[in-house]
């Protein structure tokens, strides 16, 4: 079968042999896999995904040998493994966490020498994990559970109550998934910033209250302008806190990943504000411990989502309460994978592109 390989730092077409189920797996047919910021990263950065792996415990990938990236996926049901109850019908449209169950434990899909990613013609999933598409849902936009799962996670670990005015920095795709799952959570005004005029348009779309453009308005102004309290909410505050600014608590999603914006994020946050960081910066970075204890901040890492998160997302999107569709700027075949990858750089021209293997 064909797959876009990455061999050697870069993208190249080639083929491969095909995936054979073992026991509890099945074999599908990739539909529709999206390009992930994380995968432009690991084209850039594989040393350094080597290097973590180690470091946490993790499987390293092999990078002497081919990978076959891809983890935002919807397949067709093509054969079972033996030991599986084969509950769906082959021709069944499917979403899976990218991730397979072997007898050794956990074994991710995506970033393995092992087991391909979304980017070839099939692949193998572990019935087990396996959640239907419901409602007809095109597969372009169930391929966008994943994303949207991690933007739900992001939420979630916030630790929202509901008085907080969130601020996201950065509107590609993580960006987007936390403003629609902030505005699911019908938590307003959500302000959000960013530099492309495109991504900014997009975050209305998903459900920003508040846009910036940071060459313009300074974000974290802008977030005080719209996180004033109330009069009530002024004189309920005990006497120490009166003498700070009169603003509601804050929680800043970071989700750019790049060095340098934690650091600013830092400078910007005002006290007391509650930090999520979504983007995925695969560099050393710095930042200054002093401002964040002068301030008081609290730093939330993330990474990925929960099994009933990612299955909450596939249903928020085929029920049409995120609109999958706006964050779908192109769909292609395997040979403009590598084309894809340079072309994802302009925000100006895309957000989100989708790789569709028999295309």
């Amino acid at each position: 079968m064909r797959a876009a390989i990455f061999r050697n730092g870069e993208i190249v077409v080639d083929g491969i042999a095909e995936p054979v189920p073992g026991p509890g797996q099945v074999l599908v047919k990739t539909l529709a896999c999206g390009i992930c910021g994380s995968d432009l990263h690991a084209r850039q950065h594989a040393g350094r995904m080597v290097e973590m792996a180690k470091r946490t415990g993790r499987t390293p990938m092999d990078l002497s040998r081919d990978v076959v990236f891809g983890h935002e996926f919807c397949c067709e049901i093509v054969d079972y493994g033996p030991g599986t109850m084969r509950r769906l019908k082959p021709g069944a449209h499917v979403c899976s966490m990218p991730a397979l169950l072997t007898a050794e434990g956990i074994k991710g899909i995506g970033y393995s020498n092992d087991f391909v990613g979304g980017y070839a013609e099939q692949m193998l999933l572990s019935e087990p994990l396996l959640l239907e598409v419901p409602n007809g849902l095109a597969p372009e936009h169930a391929a966008l559970t994943e994303p949207l799962a991690v933007g739900v996670h992001a939420v979630a670990k916030a630790g929202i109550t509901g008085k907080e005015v969130p601020l996201v920095i950065g509107c590609g795709p993580v960006g987007l998934a936390v403003i629609a799952a902030l505005r699911i959570k019908g938590l307003h005004p959500i302000v959000a910033a960013d530099y492309s005029p495109t991504r900014r348009a997009l975050a209305e779309r998903l459900g920003a209250d508040i846009v910036v453009d940071p060459r313009v308005s300074q974000p974290y102004a802008t977030w005080a302008e719209h996180a004033q309290m109330s009069d009530a909410e002024k004189a309920a505050r005990p006497p120490f806190q009166a003498m700070l600014p009169a603003l509601k608590p804050a929680v800043i999603f970071e989700c750019v990943g790049v060095p340098g914006l934690l650091q600013q994020v830092f400078e910007g946050a005002p006290r007391d504000a509650r930090i999520v960081v979504v983007g995925v910066c695969m560099e050393s970075d710095r930042s200054e411990p002093m401002l964040g204890i002068m301030k008081e901040l609290n730093v939330q890492y993330v990474l990925a989502y929960t099994p009933e998160e990612f299955a909450a997302s596939l249903r928020l999107i085929a029920e049409g309460q995120v609109d999958a569709a706006a964050m779908v700027t192109a769909e292609v075949g395997i040979d403009g994978v590598a084309q894809a990858f340079t072309d994802l750089a302009n925000p100006e021209a895309h957000t989100k592109i989708i790789v569709q293997p028999w295309r």
